[in-house]
């Protein structure tokens, strides 16, 4: 006997009137309201304009639905389109079934879009988004504790989630909650991220690149936990692969990226200030140190283009200085040169003389 486990809900959706409120859809909904509040905050903090990250969001969000819902078709295909299947049920997004990797992929194509448009570099918007993505995808996951979906092993502990559903052969019982361990490594992977961009200053999508590195690496572990249906190549399920490629590319982005351009961006939405003077902090701070830079090189380039000048600068006031000690010198030099001059005289006149 269970002494306790964390109950599923009898259902996954709601009724308000005639219109159904579902616990899935509810809980992606939340998550994308999250995403682009932090991800606003972190890019007005970063120098941009407040509303960017939501217009850009308006390509994203869609794109990565679709680009969700196609992964997940396409790699479960069998769920609609075998013998006694309806393919007409791989539309109905409410019901559960978004593969991430395509949701990031689809969604980073429309977030280029959306960039595009309004004229600031990908890189630096993906940074900002990137912990924001991470705790829309930690809400996202308890869309699945409605739908009583991908759960884990059976097991007895108190966390455990009981299954009641016997629907798609689910078996009742009470099972590892992956969907609760992904969740909260998700907050771990936020919370990394912010900390590392703070202690680093992140720049050109290596905050975008930590976040999407971080979570490959919990999702392995946790996919490698699941029960449900997946194709599997040498042993491991699908998702296992695509989880560990896509951590390795995420690594060599990062440490390539650091080689080739380090730093961060100075300016990530031009005319930011003009327009709404509503740079952030860390814009502001950025722009000092680049005017800073830049002044320093301008004086190498100066020493460099005059070298018999270089190094030879005096503080002000310092040649006056000079030129009053000299004045002394040059007025003993004209009383001997007019001494000597009348020794000369004389020595004419007593050769006249004699």
């Amino acid at each position: 006997m269970e002494l306790a486990f964390i109950p599923s809900p009898s259902r996954g959706v709601l009724y308000l009137g005639p219109v159904p409120l579902r616990g899935y859809a509810f809980c992606i909904i939340i998550g994308v309201f999250v995403a682009v509040w932090l991800g606003n905050k972190r890019w007005v903090a970063r120098g941009g304009r407040s509303g960017t990250v939501a217009d850009i969001a308006v390509w994203a969000v869609p794109f990565g639905l679709v680009g969700g819902r196609l992964y997940h078709v396409i790699t479960d295909y069998q769920l609609y389109f075998s013998e006694g299947r309806d393919w007409v049920d791989a539309f109905k997004v409410w019901e559960g079934g978004l593969g991430i990797w395509g949701a990031i992929a689809f969604g980073a194509v429309g977030a280029w879009i959306g960039a595009r448009r309004r004229g600031v570099p990908m890189p630096a918007y993906a940074d900002a988004v990137a912990p924001g993505i991470a705790l829309a995808q930690a809400i996202g996951r308890w869309g699945n504790w409605f739908n009583q979906e991908l759960y884990g092993k059976p097991t007895d502990l108190p966390w455990a989630v009981e299954i009641t559903s016997t629907a798609d052969g689910r078996i009742p019982g009470t099972y590892h909650p992956t969907f609760l361990y992904e969740s909260l490594w998700c907050i771990g992977v936020a919370l990394l991220v912010i900390w590392a961009d703070r202690r680093f200053r992140l720049g050109h999508g290596r905050a975008f690149a930590l976040y999407v590195a971080a979570y490959c690496a919990g999702r392995f572990w946790i996919e490698y936990m699941r029960v449900d249906d997946a194709h599997h190549i040498l042993g491991l399920r699908l998702n296992n692969w695509t989880a560990l490629f896509v951590f390795l590319l995420a690594v060599l982005y990062m440490v390539l990226s650091a080689r080739m351009r380090p730093g961060r961006e100075a300016v990530v939405e031009p005319g930011a200030e003009a327009a709404g003077g509503d740079a952030g902090p860390e814009g502001e701070k950025d722009a000092k140190k680049d005017a800073k830079d830049d002044a320093g090189t301008a004086s190498a380039d100066t020493a460099a283009d005059d070298p018999d000048t270089a190094g030879t600068e005096e503080a002000p006031g310092k040649s006056d200085v000079t030129e009053a000690a000299k004045a002394p010198e040059d007025t003993d030099d004209a009383a001997a040169d007019e001494k000597d001059a009348d020794g000369v005289k004389n020595g004419a006149d007593s050769a006249k003389k004699g």
